[in-house]
């Protein structure tokens, strides 16, 4: 990736040239500031109240400017408007057309406005996180609460630009009049959702949505697939529509549903199954486990693979678990533990997520692609809750030939059917998109923009009153970092000036898993570390359910099987909740903390302590430990998809590959530990596996804490 001011100076329109925000020199000023507080020559107030000025300056030659150019917007619809009115009493069909090719190019003017303020905006956040990475000061908190609504801050005309919301609604609104009803007298105030096919007002309205970007559940769960995106957006965006195919998404999202379905439809059964080969009843979890173990290293191939192609390595995904399924179900006739286990490392070995979610990254349209990853992560909720639902139903027992059928290995051979149906499927409909070249790719790929810093802080409670010593109590902060934190400010931002020397490859994506790691800062490390402990509280709920609830309890597989299905349907409900209400009444910040400590006390409640062990406190208690950890998952995915790195939004080792590589190290880790738990008997597997959850989980809300204030 290169510098972020020379891709700034590259994607400037030439004739607003001296309207952008001066990254460059502020960025200079940064530096100034930081050798003259080290000498000795400036102190802290006088840098804080020089820079608020300058910002101040900067923003407001940006917002005059687009006042002038709104203007000169209007006045240009309005004489269009009246040509309009002219037309309605003698209908010309060429001079219809003109019309209406005349509002389209108003349309597109007004296009290349709005990418003017996200270009302008996205300068504005990279160089606030420079400020505070420098000099070890949350100056942005401060800036931007005392701004946005201040009755003559500069800001507001970006927070709200309603002038532009105008400007839309009327090039939309006259270019739907002059489109051809058959008489009919309906507008489109009469029916908003009526067929619009104009494909300059779809590119207005994903403009104006980037920079009016408000919490929603559709967004939030979209977060959650954390397909990573560039910083900077352009204005050519057809490109996605050459790649895209509709049968292909659906596709990547039936192999998305259908892996999950397998991940979780052995989980009631798994214990039954190790007795009935002679093993422990805790040996179930190196059964389940050993699908996540193989999950860890085919992520990585798959993540690879899907630079060149992405049927083959669905296809091979497909053929592999079909084989594993037939293994796991074959290891009843065979006896055999080790077929077992090697079918089910199969299983984990044919794990495409990698692939289904770049193939939404790098072929879906843009105005389609918020919809598609929510769509990745619902198929994902609803293979959870699917896997468990369907071995509850799968209870009979008969043999054909030499092949037993029963509760244990039909979840085996229902998989293999499913993915054999969906391989001819995928070999019927898959359309390759075609491959580009490492330039195209690359302009692709940055068609969209990431959150501005305004989006970015929209969240905060901005309605709230600032205090009067905000400034003043920052102030004793320290505000130099010393040379290694300089260094390592300036390798994890990715922002280097043309004359850094930095090698290219510095600038590009990650090359190995290590150095996509050097790219974390400490508060995204964090909430790895997070989404390490509610992936592995989890995983210890849902593996040890069944034996769990057959010491304690004496439930059968279908009783299991229906408490797993209900906590796997509370996935969307509880994302809806989160994304439509919660997110905006409280920082994400509040509510990482709070489901945190939830999580805690979910994994205290379910402690064997007093006896006897109930199935209200055992059930209570799961569902306040899952539902929790759905909310961090949530929030913790949002927050980590806005402020990863930029160069981990593209190539082999990204953000969603570490995410994923997490979640699956902490899946094995659960799997694991209950195994091992098992040598010291069932009266003891609940509390010891519950105490290494409780010790991260504990870990994990100190580490917040000591880095609160970072987590944006």
């Amino acid at each position: 990736m290169v510098a972020f001011g020379k891709k700034l100076k590259e994607r400037q329109i030439q004739e607003w040239q001296g309207y952008y925000i001066n990254y460059k020199l502020m960025k200079k000023k940064v530096r100034q500031y930081a050798q003259q507080i080290e000498v000795g020559t400036q102190d802290r107030p006088h840098v804080l109240k020089d820079f608020s000025r300058m910002l101040d300056n900067q923003i407001e030659k940006i917002v005059l400017f687009l006042l002038e150019q709104q203007g000169l917007l209007a006045s240009r619809i309005a004489k269009l408007n009246e040509q309009q009115e002219a037309l309605q009493q003698q209908p010309n069909i060429s001079e219809i057309s003109q019309l209406r090719e005349a509002y389209r190019q108003v349309g597109r003017d007004l296009l290349k406005l709005l990418l003017f303020i996200e270009i302008n905006a996205i300068g504005l956040r990279k160089i606030l996180k420079k400020f505070d990475k420098r000099f070890g000061y949350r100056f942005t908190d401060y800036y931007v609460k005392t701004r946005a609504n201040h009755p003559y801050s500069q800001l507001q005309q970006v927070f709200k630009h309603v002038g532009l919301g105008a400007v839309v609604g009327a090039i939309s609104r006259n270019l739907h009049e002059l489109q051809e009803h058959q008489g009919s007298y309906l507008s489109i105030y009469d029916q908003p959702a009526l067929s619009f096919q104009e494909p300059v007002v779809d590119s207005m309205k994903a403009a104006v949505d980037r920079l009016t970007h408000s919490t929603n559940f559709l967004n939030f769960l979209a977060q959650h697939a954390l397909i990573m995106q560039e910083e900077l957006p352009t204005s050519e965006g057809p490109v996605d529509d050459q790649r895209y195919h509709f049968m292909s998404l659906l596709l990547n999202l039936a192999n998305t549903f259908l892996y999950m379905v397998n991940t979780y439809i052995i989980v009631p059964t798994a214990d039954d199954y190790s007795m009935s080969l002679g093993a422990a009843a805790t040996v179930c979890g190196i059964v389940i486990g050993s699908m996540a173990v193989a999950q860890v290293f085919s992520s990585v191939y798959f993540s690879a693979w899907s630079n060149k192609s992405y049927f083959k390595p669905l296809v091979f995904s497909s053929i592999v678990l079909f084989i594993g399924n037939v293994m796991y179900a074959l290891a009843y006739d065979f006896n055999s533990i080790a077929i077992l286990l090697i079918g089910r490392l199969f299983c984990g070995l044919g794990s495409a997520r990698a692939v289904n979610r770049r193939y939404i990254s790098d072929c879906v349209p843009l105005k389609i692609r918020m919809q598609a990853s929510a769509g990745f992560v619902s198929a994902s909720a609803l293979g959870m809750a699917c896997g468990p639902a369907l071995a509850g139903l799968l209870q009979t027992n008969f043999k054909i030939y030499k092949l037993t059928f029963n509760q244990e290995t039909l979840p085996g051979w229902v998989m293999s059917l499913a993915w054999l149906l969906y391989l001819v499927w995928l070999w019927i409909s898959f359309r390759e998109p075609c491959l580009e070249t490492e330039e195209s790719s690359a302009a692709q790929e940055s068609t969209t923009g990431i959150l501005t810093v305004l989006t970015l802080h929209l969240e905060f409670d901005l309605a709230q009153p600032v205090e009067n010593d905000a400034l003043e109590k920052g102030l004793k902060k320290p505000l130099l970092l010393n040379s290694e934190d300089k260094q390592e400010t300036e390798d994890g931002d990715g922002e280097f000036d043309g004359s850094d020397g930095a090698p290219e490859e510095s600038r590009g994506p990650a090359t190995s898993i290590g150095s996509a790691y050097k790219l974390l800062t400490p508060s995204v490390k964090v909430q790895l570390l997070i989404y390490f402990m509610l992936k592995y509280a989890m995983e210890v709920l849902l593996s040890e359910s069944s034996v769990v609830t057959t010491y304690y309890f004496g439930w059968s597989t279908s009783s299991v099987a229906i408490f797993l299905a209900c906590l796997g349907l509370t996935v969307l409900p509880v994302n809806i909740a989160v994304g439509s209400y919660i997110s905006n009444m409280f920082e994400d910040r509040q509510i990482l903390l709070a489901s945190e400590i939830m999580v805690c006390i979910g994994i205290l409640l379910s402690f064997h302590i007093i006896s006897p062990y109930t199935v209200p406190q055992y059930v209570c208690s799961g569902l306040i430990m899952f539902v929790s950890a759905e909310v961090l998952e949530g929030v913790n995915l949002s927050l980590l998809s806005r402020v990863m790195s930029s160069r981990l939004s593209r190539g082999t080792y990204n953000g969603g590959l570490l995410s994923t590589e997490a979640g699956t190290l902490a899946r094995v880790v659960a799997d694991g530990t209950i195994t091992l738990a098992g040598y010291l008997g069932e009266s003891k597997l609940l509390n010891v596996t519950l105490l290494p959850s409780l010790v991260i989980c504990v870990a994990s809300i100190v580490a917040t804490c000591f880095t609160y204030n970072s987590l944006y």
